[in-house]
């Protein structure tokens, strides 16, 4: 295989299983209409089992005592905990949500309802599908995952299970998917990453912010959302009153993927095509972020 053949190749193993030895159908559902993830000096896009050079002692030491990882399968042997913000039926159990719970830095609401496009798409259906979809994408790369409910017929749970789960779970990685309800004049998505608090965080905060970052530019490269044009800087938006953040003990962040309220990106939420572009597209960013 030339140098440029095995380059090729290692790039679309890195982006998704079907690429190395998958079938036609999972290729055409893992990479619908969404470029691959750009390579940078700083983290070049490989798959799982070449980040480290096969000739240096270290990359000798882990042939030798560990399996490969399978091909087409960058993310054997991760955990990945998705957190669908809200929940289909949190509007008909106002009293349940709305009890009190302590994140630390002070009290809010067990869970809320979330926002709506002006047609009423709620923000827990656009969160249950994104995540569905982003389950099977990170299945498909070999990943273990685990969502924090089930369905989008429930009730719940409060934002502390939600990071009880992922702690449980012993996740590499945890993400929170959201859609926001600002002005309709406002517009792009960004990313909330997690201070440091005095608190369970606190040894994670570091590897939260680098995920973020990868987390962003995927999302920005994949769907050609832009950066936030209201909160935050470059769509990152650094916060110690999100308790699903606060109370983590693994790396997470929590995505806003746009603004329900503003038509334009209603509009586009509300594709299937569109939905299934920013679940690679945060598939891309858990993977950049797992692998390099």
């Amino acid at each position: 295989m030339t140098g440029r053949a095995l380059a090729t190749a290692l790039v679309l193993c890195g982006l998704g299983a079907a690429a190395c030895g998958g079938t036609t159908a999972d290729l055409a559902r893992d990479r619908v209409g969404v470029p691959p993830v750009a390579a940078t000096a700083a983290h070049p896009v490989t798959g799982g089992t070449a980040a480290t050079p096969a000739g240096s002692a270290t990359g000798a030491a882990s042939a030798s005592a560990a399996s490969p990882t399978p091909v087409g399968k960058p993310l054997s042997g991760k955990v990945v905990v998705i957190d669908p913000g809200h929940n289909g039926q949190n509007y008909r159990h106002p009293a349940e949500i709305n009890k009190q719970v302590d994140v630390l830095t002070k009290r809010k609401a067990c869970d809320t309802t979330g926002t709506a496009t002006a047609n009423g798409y709620s923000e827990a259906a656009f969160t249950w599908d994104v995540s569905q979809r982003l389950d099977k994408i990170l299945k498909n790369r070999g990943a273990k995952v685990v969502l924090t409910r089930q369905d989008n017929t429930g009730v719940g749970p409060c934002i502390t299970q939600r990071a009880a789960i992922g702690n449980k779970a012993r996740a590499n990685v945890a993400i929170s998917i959201h859609a926001d309800g600002a002005g309709p004049a406002n517009h792009g998505f960004h990313v909330i990453i997690p201070k440091r608090i005095g608190g369970p965080v606190d040894p994670v905060v570091k590897a939260s912010e680098r995920l973020g970052f990868d987390v962003r530019d995927a999302m920005r490269s994949g769907t050609g959302l832009p950066y936030s044009t209201y909160i935050g800087k470059d769509a990152l938006d650094y916060r110690n009153d999100i308790g699903g953040l606060n109370l983590s003990t693994v790396p997470k962040v929590l995505v806003e993927c746009g603004n329900m309220k503003n038509p334009t990106e209603a509009a586009r939420f509300q594709q299937p095509a569109f939905r299934q572009k920013i679940a690679l597209s945060l598939a891309n960013g858990l993977q950049q972020y797992l692998t390099h």
